[in-house]
């Protein structure tokens, strides 16, 4: 019979990450921890939730990629992504793109439930680079087009 997990540790989600590859870090700071790491060169960060019955295990955990922002974003850019992605959602936190995916481990989960919530959230974070890339080029070819028609419109009303 399968062993289910159904309380998370800093150090038992940091042998879960290790074993999939990843180098993690754990940090403290006022006296909360979590676990840094990254996916292809993207930084994010393991949050712990609620806790366990047992000291120092939880229940639930958080993945968070915070991303700085140079400029401004584009109206609709986390709507957009909310309405068409599932499981990770993405919110604008002062001057941070942030995108957040839940995992609960309290009613016990495999571990290759819990690999597959890593896999996903790696997926997750290749998309979401990709969809940034893609939203910025639409919106810049988008100003050029705009730029365009309204120098074709000036050209005719001269006519």
């Amino acid at each position: 019979m399968t062993q289910l997990i159904s309380h998370v540790s800093p150090q038992s989600l940091t042998d879960v990450l290790q074993a999939a590859g990843y180098r993690v870090n754990q940090t403290e700071q006022n006296g909360i921890v979590q676990l840094l790491s990254a996916s292809q060169g993207i930084g994010y960060a393991v949050r712990f939730g609620n806790p366990a019955t047992e000291a120092g295990s939880f229940v639930d955990f958080t993945f968070s990629c915070a991303l700085r922002v140079q400029g401004e974003l584009p109206a609709g850019l986390a709507e957009l992504w909310n309405a068409s992605r599932r499981f990770a959602r993405l919110s604008v936190q002062g001057e941070f793109l942030v995108m957040e995916m839940d995992v609960v481990v309290a009613a016990g989960v495999s571990a290759d439930h819990l690999k597959g919530n890593l896999e996903l959230w790696d997926r997750l974070l290749q998309e979401f680079i990709v969809y940034l890339r893609e939203y910025s080029q639409n919106a810049a070819n988008l100003q050029t087009q705009a730029h365009t028609a309204e120098a074709t419109a000036d050209e005719v009303a001269a006519l």
